[in-house]
């Protein structure tokens, strides 16, 4: 055993003694392992000395022991191959937390690894001991790197005094060289570097010499690999900064454009290894190209508002210059107590970098049919518009709009047209889109529209934030939390378009009332007021999200919406509010939703409601 420890470790580890006061950890483990014995198990213990749990747990983590018993790898031959090779992974994990003078012992069925030949493997291993005296750990006597480039973010643990870790001097020295590369210095790299450890006083002395090189300029973009996209459109889309100086983030930006043109299963993007004169720096991109075409499809249950699916079909490619269309359609309300169904299609053509490679030119063509309680409504829309991202968290968005829709009500066919021009602004900062556990999402919209014949004029604003906190160990609690504003100014409400206005009820802002059943009730007809939506709306969401296993999470959440007859959130008011329970399942593509609520307050609902789908429900 010690001739193989100083083989692999060139003397650097100091054999000693066993240790005493081990951590232990013994986990049983049931496997095949052949003849007339496969139903023994394997018991594998870590054995740490003077450790509080943390190294061994990071020992466990690494071992492929571990991962073998994970497997069901239980063979002699497999465990005696896991054990050799983690004699130099538990060696790793120790230099990366300062510990220089280590001992480590794996013993299969009390014979250490290391002196078993690879072709001498017992037919069985009932018992594995991994024990491991890590020595004192050690600290930086000094730790020096130079020349730093400007705000360079070292780390805080490489200072004079603190563990010296592996894995803390080369991060050093990977944001040394990063600090010099976000100064336009791309070919920065360590020039030297001295690590000394004194075994007497348990200290290492560190020193790295960096090499800035010369400040670097972009050079030409060398393409390969495309096929049916132009050439002349992958360089649009891709905005490679040539003449200008290098720059990680620009990089980086290049792929970020790449990738969300959706039109590439494979992007490579690297730096050519000789400067040209001038200090110039070309970059070879190559790009594999994915299948044009896409299908896709969702759905969403509820009780009371019945069942939503959808489906779309897609073309990445469509004219050769990186244009997307997609063509979807919906159906929704399907068995709802309280509306018919509603239809509705869309084709959308996208066409990436035009005006800037950031900006996304669209054709929105769609056509909708609505058959609700109090009302009946065939809808068609044209929009020419722009989408600017201006980093991975800010989006905006405007369009030139036309709308006509056709309204049958109790006091017979109104007909609204609007020229209007929607704007929208998104800030997302959530750490996951679809199951997010951190940060907060703020988007705002305006919709100024020209009214024509009986239509008025005005905006709608709507306004939206969402914030989520997560606390405990894995962050297993988060609180979750949603506000909704929205009004309608300018005009008056039986002048105004139905899909302009405000209803609350439903999973999308009020479980456990039914859909759309909270409006307003402003418009005489000849039976009574008409129930429509209302000119301004406010809604509240409040969610406790916990983790109870590795892919089950149970939710308490509340839900409050109240809506005005007019507008500025002025006039006759009425409100609602409802709250359960719900379960979530987690999926690659995002968690599967089933809530149960019912109604807390106001007079629109009195059942239970059933809600199933495909996200959180913000």
């Amino acid at each position: 055993m010690r001739t193989y420890l100083r083989a692999i470790c060139v003397a650097t580890i100091a054999l000693g003694g066993a240790g005493t006061a081990l951590a232990q950890s013994s986990w049983p483990f049931s496997g095949l392992f052949g003849g007339d014995r496969a139903d023994s198990p394997v018991d594998l213990e870590f054995r740490i000395a003077g450790d509080d749990g943390g190294l061994e747990r990071q020992i466990r983590n690494g071992s492929l022991l571990t991962s073998a018993l994970d497997e069901d790898r239980t063979t002699g031959q497999d465990l005696l191959a896991a054990a050799r090779g983690d004699y130099a992974r538990i060696l790793g994990t120790l230099y990366d937390q300062g510990y220089y003078s280590a001992l480590i012992n794996i013993a299969l069925d009390g014979v250490e690894a290391a002196e078993v030949a690879p072709l001498d493997a017992p037919d069985v291993v009932r018992r594995v001991v991994v024990s491991v005296d890590p020595g004192p750990q050690f600290r930086f006597s000094r730790a020096a790197i130079a020349p730093v480039a400007p705000e360079t973010d070292l780390p805080s643990g490489y200072a004079a005094g603190e563990v010296a870790g592996t894995g803390t001097i080369r991060s050093a020295a990977v944001a040394g060289v990063d600090g010099w590369r976000d100064h336009g210095h791309a070919k920065a790299e360590v020039a030297g570097q001295q690590i000394t450890a004194d075994h007497r006083q348990n200290a290492v002395d560190s020193q790295i010499a960096l090499d800035p090189g010369p400040a670097v300029t972009f050079g030409r973009l060398h393409i390969s690999g495309q096929e049916r996209l132009s050439l002349r459109r992958l360089e649009k889309i891709a905005g490679f900064p040539e003449g200008e100086r290098f720059d990680p983030e620009k990089v980086e930006d290049v792929r970020k454009r790449l990738r969300r043109s959706g039109v590439f299963s494979a992007i490579t993007l690297e730096e050519s290894d000789t400067l040209g004169p001038g200090n110039v720096m070309d970059m070879s991109l190559t790009v594999v190209e994915q299948k044009p075409r896409r299908l896709g499809a969702g759905f969403e249950i509820s009780t009371t508002d019945g069942a939503m699916v959808s489906a779309y079909w897609m073309h990445r490619n469509l004219l050769r210059g990186g244009e997307r269309l997609r063509i979807e359609g919906r159906i929704k309300d399907m068995g709802a107590d309280n509306s018919g169904r509603d239809e509705r299609i869309s084709l959308r053509i996208d066409r990436p970098a035009t005006i800037t490679p950031d900006t996304t030119a669209y054709l929105l063509l769609e056509a909708e049919r609505e058959r609700e309680e109090d009302y009946d409504a065939d809808t068609a829309g044209l929009s020419l518009g722009f989408n600017h991202i201006f980093s991975d968290e800010l989006v905006a968005d405007i369009a030139v709009q036309y709308r006509f829709s056709r309204v049958t009500d109790a006091n017979g066919r109104t007909d609204f047209k609007v020229l209007a021009l929607p704007m929208d602004v998104t800030w997302d900062k959530r750490d996951e889109p679809n199951n997010a556990k951190r940060g907060f999402y703020l988007s705002g919209d305006l919709v100024p529209f020209k009214g024509f014949g009986e239509t008025g004029s005005g905006a709608q604003v709507l306004g939206e934030g969402r914030a989520y906190y997560s606390l405990g160990q894995d962050d297993r609690f988060t609180l979750a939390g949603r506000a909704q504003l929205g009004t309608v100014l300018g005009t008056e409400i039986q002048e105004t378009p139905r899909d302009y206005l405000f209803y609350s009820g439903g999973g999308g802002t009020v479980r456990g009332q039914p859909y759309q059943s909270l409006g307003a009730e402003a418009i005489p007809g000849p039976d009574g007021p008409i129930k429509t939506g209302g000119m301004s709306i406010a809604t509240l969401n409040a969610e406790l999200r916990m983790q109870v296993r590795e892919r089950i999470g149970v939710v308490l959440f509340a839900d409050f919406g109240q809506v005005w007859d007019d507008g500025s959130w002025s006039g006759t008011s009425a409100n609602h509010s409802g709250a359960g329970i719900g379960v979530r399942y987690d999926t690659p593509i995002g968690p599967l939703r089933f809530d149960v609520a019912g109604p807390v307050g106001g007079d629109t609902g009195d059942g239970v409601q059933l809600y199933l789908g495909l996200g959180q429900a913000f």
